[in-house]
This record gives structure tokens, C-alpha cells and sequence, in this order.
């Protein structure tokens, strides 16, 4: 299947063949949701997605892996030594390092701007050195970086119907919706990391503090917050949706697809009784099907 995307995307030179097989093997691995909505795409698109996948998955999986010998310090100078070269090398044109080629390829033929990237970067650091966030717009200052940077990355390769910065708000919303979807699944797991992704204001208005999370029981207080964060977040979805129709035929499907997988995740969480403090909820694999297998019916109409 990966040399069939290759070929159907022109790629045809070995060592960029092999970095963005690398950046989809990493896609295959990590990110089930998005690489099962990536198979909607055609294929000539879907290398270039999962490049952008991998660079983004490569830097947060130094941020938090656990097992690494690394201090959060040292974390922080090798994104900094990592990114200065990654944005050095799209300047220049090209890049040796085995995943980062087939980014800075991605980047040059699509156009991306480089301050999305620098801006994603900032986020991974600010991770090993913020571990709350006191107000929902302080929230929002770290997912510009690490969420909403990702949807207006996609923009180009999606290939809108209308003028780019058009579509962009549209993005930036959806993948602030992807992001907030992944906090509410992850409450208790980002705690045993040392982290509350949860506004501060909200948890002090619901009588919630971190001591109350890490006892592991979802008791009134607790349920009533993730059902705020729940409603809030359905309506970025709520916002983000219109901008699914401007986007080309052929990458709809994708997007309405991963739209629904994710938002699937805060029905989840309900389900379980919002019990996401001593385990991790998710899209069950029927549901999973039942949501992709109309799509990719639709999208090979599409292709057609």
C-alpha cells in the first residue's frame, strides 16, 4: 500500500521513499484515529499527511516519554538543537535526518508556512516546563501550538475550494476540538505524568483540585467538570464543522471521518460514566467501522 502512495504522489527518489514510509509506519503505530481517516484520502495525498504526522509525533514523543534518561531541561535543548535544524533545513531545501526529509519535502511542495512549525515547537517545550494551566485563554496559548498549528499545516494538502485563509479558522477550530477531546479521555493518565490539562478556573469552580483527581473517583464534583469540558468542547466541533464542505471533494470524507471518530471519544467518556480517571476510554473498533466504511465508499466515488 505505501509504495502505491508513493508512487501515486510522485515521490520517486529512494531516501525520500524511505522517510516517508518511516513517517507512516510512526502514523500506523501511534495514531489509529488519524491514520484510519487518512486512508480516505487518495493516495497521491496521504504521504504528505503522514509526514506531518510523524513530525509531530517525533517531538511529543521526546516530551513524554517517561522511561528516558533525559531531564525536562535536556528535552528542552534538543527540541531547541532539533528545530532550529529541522527549520534550517527547509530553508536550505532539503535534510540528511531520516523522518525530517520527507517533512521538509512536504513543506516545500505544499507551501506550509514555517511559522506553524515554530510555533508547534514552542508548545513541546512550554509541555517539560508548564504542568497547569490557570485559565482556559492560558489553555488555549499552549493548543494554538500543539493543535491548532496541526489543522492549518493540513490546509494545504486538503486543498480547499475557497482562498486558504478562508478555510483556516475552520482548521485551527477542528483541531483545538481534536486536542480537548484527547485531554477529557486522558485526565487521569496526564496526572500520573504530572500534568492537569483542565483550566485551573474551571476545576476551582466545580470544587475540584488535583488531590480530589488523583483519589481516581469520579464523584459529583468530578462528573460535573468533564461534562463542562464535554459541552465545551462539542461546540468548537459545532463551529468547526461548516468548513468540512470547503475543503476538495476528495478530502472531505477524511476530515468528516475523523470528525466523527474523535468526537466519538466524548461519547465515550460519557458512556463510562466519565470514569477516566483510572482508565482510558475509547472509540470501540465496530463503532470505528461502522463510521469508516460509508467513507470510504464515498471518498473512492469521490476519487472517481
Amino acid at each position: 500500500m505505501s509504495a502505491r502512495e508513493l508512487d501515486a504522489a510522485g515521490i520517486e527518489d529512494p531516501a525520500l521513499r524511505r522517510s516517508y514510509e518511516a513517517c507512516r509506519r510512526l502514523n500506523a503505530r501511534h495514531g489509529r484515529t488519524y491514520y484510519l481517516a487518512t486512508l480516505l484520502l487518495p493516495p497521491a495525498k496521504r504521504p504528505y499527511v503522514h509526514a506531518l504526522y510523524g513530525f509531530a509525533r517525533y517531538a511529543d514523543e521526546i516530551v513524554d516519554d517517561l522511561d528516558s534518561t533525559l531531564a525536562d531541561e535536556q528535552k528542552a535543548d534538543w527540541l531547541v538543537g532539533w528545530g532550529s535544524r529541522f527549520l534550517a533545513e527547509v530553508r536550505a531545501g532539503g535534510s540528511d535526518h531520516a523522518l525530517s526529509r520527507a517533512v521538509v519535502d512536504t513543506v516545500r511542495r505544499w507551501d506550509i508556512p514555517l511559522g506553524l512549525f515554530e510555533d508547534f515547537l514552542a508548545s513541546m517545550r512550554m509541555d517539560l516546563a508548564v504542568t497547569d494551566y490557570p485559565t482556559y485563554d492560558d489553555l488555549m496559548k499552549y493548543v494554538w501550538g500543539s493543535a491548532a498549528v496541526i489543522g492549518l499545516q493540513m490546509v494545504p494538502v486538503l486543498e480547499p475550494l475557497v482562498p486558504r485563509e478562508l478555510a483556516e479558522p475552520y482548521a485551527a477550530d477542528l483541531g483545538v476540538a481534536f486536542q480537548l477531546s484527547n485531554f477529557i479521555r486522558d485526565v487521569g493518565e496526564d496526572l500520573r505524568r504530572g500534568r492537569v490539562y483542565l483550566p485551573g478556573e474551571d476545576l476551582e469552580h466545580f470544587g475540584v483540585d488535583r488531590e480530589r483527581l488523583a483519589r481516581g473517583v469520579v464523584d459529583g464534583p468530578v462528573r460535573r467538570l468533564l461534562a463542562y469540558e464535554i459541552a465545551r468542547t462539542r461546540e468548537l466541533y459545532r463551529a468547526a464543522e461548516p468548513g468540512i464542505r470547503l475543503l476538495h471533494p476528495t478530502s472531505r470524507d477524511c476530515i468528516r471521518t475523523a470528525f466523527r471518530l474523535y468526537g466519538g471519544i466524548l461519547d465515550e467518556v460519557e458512556r463510562a460514566d466519565y470514569r477516566v480517571l483510572d482508565r482510558r476510554v475509547s472509540v470501540r473498533p465496530r463503532r470505528r467501522l461502522m463510521v469508516a466504511v460509508p467513507g470510504l465508499i464515498r471518498a473512492y466515488a469521490a476519487r472517481r
